[in-house]
């Protein structure tokens, strides 16, 4: 409250600030981080995902484009 007093406004919110990490710091100290292993492995897994959605799409949108030159040319 000290601070609060001498500095007014400005003192209030440099004290909501500093509160505030310090309750940011506490929470993250209760976070179970994933191991170096599962981070890989779920990287793994999207990298694979993405580019079996890429190849989908591809593939799709190489046949619409085909269907569409077969439809238009004629």
């Amino acid at each position: 409250m000290a601070v609060t007093k001498r500095f007014g406004k400005l003192g209030e919110i440099g004290s909501r600030i500093i509160k505030f990490i310090r309750e940011v710091r506490k929470e993250l100290g209760k976070v179970l981080w994933p191991s170096r292993a599962e981070v890989l492995s779920y990287t793994g897994v999207v990298l694979i995902t993405v580019a079996l959605a890429a190849g989908l799409i591809w593939i799709v949108d190489s046949v619409v484009t085909q269907v569409l030159k077969f439809i238009l040319v004629r």
